[in-house]
């Protein structure tokens, strides 16, 4: 094997992906099965989970989809127990699910603040709590939480109005650290991506109306692709990141650095 070969490829190791039906949690699920983990992939909507299961499976993958509301402390441990049931054991969490509210902050409804909080905070910590007491016993493990470059800092309310979204993934960021801080006398990584602009259901409301102005901010000049996350997750889900934890990688195409 290359050295290559062995610190990327993940045979024998298994991951979960919340919202792992589409957007850039099916990236992630994607390189996960493709570099050789088994992946279990998970949402409210299981129906998407299941057509993107079904197409990782035809291209060879190792795939289960089931359903999961992450604010559900019952349903995060039926996903828990379902996938040590069936490999053995948890390797890489990817806390993806989230949810989000265009409002500004005069006019955000108390229920809809909650609601963003509650699937992007509450929900990560739900299962990275059930995820790592697996991964604590078994001294390893690999957490990925996924934040927002809306979350480094504020945003241009031209074309991001949404406070709740952008506290919450500020709070991701915090999270990440102090998890790393904790587990890692344990061996447990724990990082978090910050993703640009992606084109995805939950982005297009504010492409349609702020996408020129994003892209005059974005050096690169374009917005995420298809595979511009898949990298980036494979780096942190491997052996590749053994020495990294509590870091923060931005995938924006420069947006922060501007």
């Amino acid at each position: 094997m290359s050295v290559i070969d062995h610190l990327f490829n993940l045979n024998g190791k298994t991951a979960i992906v919340t919202g792992g039906g589409r957007g850039l949690g099916k990236q992630m699920a994607k390189a996960f099965a493709d570099a050789g983990a088994n992946v279990v992939i998970c949402s409210r909507k299981v129906e998407n989970c299941e057509e993107t299961a079904q197409e990782i499976a035809d291209a060879g993958g190792n795939i289960r989809a089931l359903a999961c509301d992450v604010t559900d402390q019952d349903q995060v441990a039926h996903v828990v127990d379902e996938t040590v049931n069936t490999y053995g054991r948890i390797d890489i969490l990817v806390n993806n699910s989230g949810a989000s509210w265009g409002a500004s902050a005069l006019e955000m409804p108390l229920e809809a603040w909650q609601k963003v909080m509650n699937v992007n905070v509450t929900g990560a910590f739900l299962m990275s709590q059930a995820v790592g007491k697996h991964m604590v016993e078994q001294q390893s493990g690999k957490i990925i939480n996924i934040s927002s470059v809306a979350g480094l800092k504020g945003t241009d309310a031209r074309f991001m109005d949404a406070i709740g979204y952008n506290t919450s993934k500020g709070a991701i960021v915090t999270f990440t650290k102090d998890l790393a801080a904790k587990w890692g006398p344990d061996n447990v990584n724990v990082n978090a991506i910050a993703p640009g602009f992606f084109p995805t259901k939950m982005s297009k409301g504010l492409l349609d109306a702020g996408q020129d102005m994003i892209l005059e901010r974005t050096p690169l000049g374009r917005l995420g692709g298809d595979e511009d996350m898949m990298g980036a997750a494979l780096f942190l889900a491997s052996k590749a990141s053994d020495y990294v934890t509590g870091e923060i990688l931005t995938v924006d195409g420069g947006m922060h650095a501007v």
